[in-house]
């Protein structure tokens, strides 16, 4: 069993929900993955971390960072696997709102003006979160070069961010999942 298969047979097995469920951009699914399940899960984080690297390590990316909290275990899993490869990619998290203390930061860790970036999150259904990302990065001077998501829901998100001008890469699609099941 190679990575992947390894990975899907883990997502299978304890992060897809079946029942009614509302997701986080407002629509009532029949079905929910919860993708911490898998990235909050050693082996999990692990293999996600691994195909994530394995997928923009010729892509010239500087740092590695998504909306908090699906992506904050993916980045600091990708980061470490990048520093043990010899390739160490910087991580940052977005936060869902600036924080009135402190340094006021809209985003922590690391990302800098002309840098490129790849963003990442757990699960994706019409891109909002990703959205979110991309805005907050670019508004600083960032130029993003990878979208990645561990499940594509199929809802929209690849469509959305391609009028955008960006390019949705996943791991899995709600396909994956849909082989003798009621998803």
């Amino acid at each position: 069993m190679n990575i992947k298969e390894k990975l899907l047979k883990l997502l299978k097995e304890k992060a897809v929900i079946i029942g009614e469920r509302k997701l986080s951009s407002g629509k009532i699914s029949n079905y929910y993955i919860d993708g911490r399940l898998i990235t909050l899960d050693p082996e999990g984080l692990y293999l996600v971390g691994k195909i994530i690297f394995d997928m923009i390590k010729e892509s010239n990316i500087d740092a590695i960072g998504g909306l908090t909290i699906g992506a904050d275990p993916i980045v600091s899993s990708v980061s470490v696997i990048s520093y043990i490869e010899k390739s160490p990619i910087k991580s940052f998290i977005v936060r869902t709102s600036q924080k009135d203390h402190g340094m006021g930061k809209e985003i922590e860790g690391y990302i800098k003006k002309g840098w490129n970036i790849a963003i990442v999150d757990d699960v994706v259904t019409t891109g909002g979160s990703i959205l979110k990302v991309i805005e907050k990065a670019e508004k600083i001077g960032c130029r993003v070069k990878k979208i990645i998501v561990i499940v594509d829901r199929q809802e929209g998100a690849k469509e959305i961010l391609k009028e955008k001008g960006y390019i949705l890469e996943s791991i899995f699609t709600k396909n994956n999942f849909q082989a003798g099941e009621e998803i």
